[in-house]
């Protein structure tokens, strides 16, 4: 098809008629004039009708009239949402299904324009570094391939230009955790990050040397990058998008951009998945992108520890003991944990420079988060019920879900036990909840000053080490790196910036 003119109509099937959203076209009565079966329609299923609404001259038009699904009208609140990004971005499969050329492709997005516009950006995706046809996710290209599709709304609104940041504020997260180990550097994520924001109002970029980071007595982070010769970064960025003295929200992000393991290298098959190892860092940069773009009223900071773990000469070995910037000592069990390590000196500093009153912290921390929930919930550490309840609810609205996890301190004997404050390592048990209470130690504030106080600092830590691939595709996410749970933290930021 050299040109094409398409549609998606979204539609119940019982309804009576469909929306008036083409004049010419009842997307109800078309689809009822195609064989239908026996079985009842599933959300998604796509029937597409050529020439339909009557196309312009040299120019083709398809209809994809796509199922909302059986109950549709019965459904309500997040499960009509999920609903309608089933249908769209099923919809978006077919269209990218009919050839290369030029496609524009109006949406009705009436049922819920905010979903629609997540489901067809995410959809559209797909990362690839082949060279024919040239692929614009080559670092410095310029090329956008041979294939292009652009959408729009057939009835414009806010709420669909919402939708649009959110999804492409993931699909950036995605190409961060995508793009392999020698074309993210931690310099070249930093890059990355000054151009993304370069023209976003109310924003400020700062990247720390590793000199900074000696300075400030941050040895445990300094520590995981002595086995190789890319140089570590400190990358900060501030948004300040409400009063001067208003307190921040902070995010704070794992950027392992090559985790080999260390000197306990890892199995190498699937390694090349530690490409993703800073999927923390680039969700956190992500999600603070939506943030400025939507001029949401807070004030963020967001601070990513950046470097690789490879077994270099000088690298970490296991039983080494380190004093990280809070003063604690530090055994290394095992050089393969070392997210807790860079982190650790991030959530310090963070927590004692910039006073939030919310810290969340994001990362690909434990395998066995992986073993515990898969790849449909991120795994939440929380010190507040408040906090713990506000990331589920927006986590729910977007379909980027949540599971609470114990933050327990009868997990504490296992990374005690050892010849320095904590062990790096607890073993197997409960494996990702010793993790997050070894990151516990790090947060300053979290601690209720009086027995009627309420902590000065919430904070949440989200372990994605599940999440940070897609193994099977939904229907408007491929398989993949996920860029999760960036949707979920804008939503989140979206709903407290209502109640303040």
């Amino acid at each position: 098809m050299a040109s094409s003119a398409v549609y998606i109509l979204p539609i119940d099937p019982k309804a009576d008629a469909g929306t008036d959203a083409i004049p010419t076209v009842d997307p109800v009565k078309l689809w009822s004039t195609a064989p239908t079966g026996t079985k009842p329609a599933k959300v998604g299923t796509t029937r597409l009708f050529y020439n339909t609404p009557a196309a312009e001259k040299d120019q083709t038009s398809v209809a994809a009239v796509v199922s909302l699904g059986e109950g549709f009208k019965t459904k309500k609140g997040d499960a009509k949402r999920e609903l309608v990004r089933k249908a769209v971005g099923s919809g978006v499969k077919q269209v990218k299904a009919l050839g290369d050329g030029d496609k524009k492709v109006a949406i009705d997005a009436s049922a819920d324009p905010h979903a629609a516009a997540v489901a067809a950006h995410l959809a559209k995706y797909k990362f690839t570094l082949k060279t024919s046809p040239p692929s614009s996710f080559r670092p410095g290209s310029k090329d956008a391939g041979s294939e292009k599709i652009s959408f729009e709304p057939l009835k414009p609104s806010k709420e669909w230009e919402t939708g649009v940041v959110y999804a492409e504020a993931q699909n950036l997260a995605r190409t961060l955790m995508e793009l392999p180990g020698n074309m993210m550097t931690p310099t070249a994520f930093t890059e990355r990050v000054k151009a993304e924001f370069a023209n976003v109002a109310n924003t400020e970029i700062i990247v720390r040397d590793e000199e900074w980071a000696a300075e400030k007595g941050m040895n445990t982070f300094l520590s995981v990058t002595k086995g190789t010769s890319e140089p570590a970064k400190f990358l900060e960025i501030h948004y300040h998008g409400a009063a001067k003295e208003d307190q921040p929200i902070a995010f704070v992000g794992k950027g392992i951009t090559f985790d080999s393991g260390g000197i306990s290298l890892k199995p190498p098959p699937h390694m090349k998945l530690m490409r993703g190892d800073m999927g923390g860092a680039a969700t956190v940069v992500s999600a603070a992108l939506a943030i400025a773009k939507l001029r949401l009223p807070v004030n963020l900071v967001v601070t990513t520890p950046l470097c690789e773990n490879l077994p270099g000469p000088s690298a970490n070995k296991p039983g080494d003991i380190i004093y990280a910037m809070n003063g604690k000592s530090v055994e290394i069990d095992n050089t393969d944990a070392e997210g807790r390590l860079v982190l650790s000196d991030a959530l310090y500093y963070t927590s004692t420079t910039f006073k939030p009153h919310t810290l969340i912290d994001v990362a690909t921390l434990t395998g066995a988060m992986d073993i515990a929930l898969g790849e449909i919930f991120s795994g939440v550490f929380s010190t507040s019920d408040s906090l713990w309840e506000e990331l589920y609810v927006a986590g729910e609205a977007e379909y980027d879900r949540f599971w609470r996890m114990p933050l327990d301190e009868d997990f504490g004997p296992q990374i005690y036990s050892s010849n320095a404050d904590l062990c790096n390592t607890g073993g197997k048990p409960g494996g990702s909840c010793t993790a997050a209470l070894f990151l516990k130690a790090f947060v300053d504030g979290i601690e209720p000053k009086g027995d009627d106080e309420e902590a000065p600092l919430r904070w949440a830590h989200i372990d994605i080490a599940g999440v940070m691939e897609a193994t099977r595709a939904t229907p408007y996410l491929g398989t993949g790196m996920t860029g999760r749970p960036v949707r979920a933290l804008v939503e989140w930021v979206q709903r407290l910036g209502q109640q303040e």
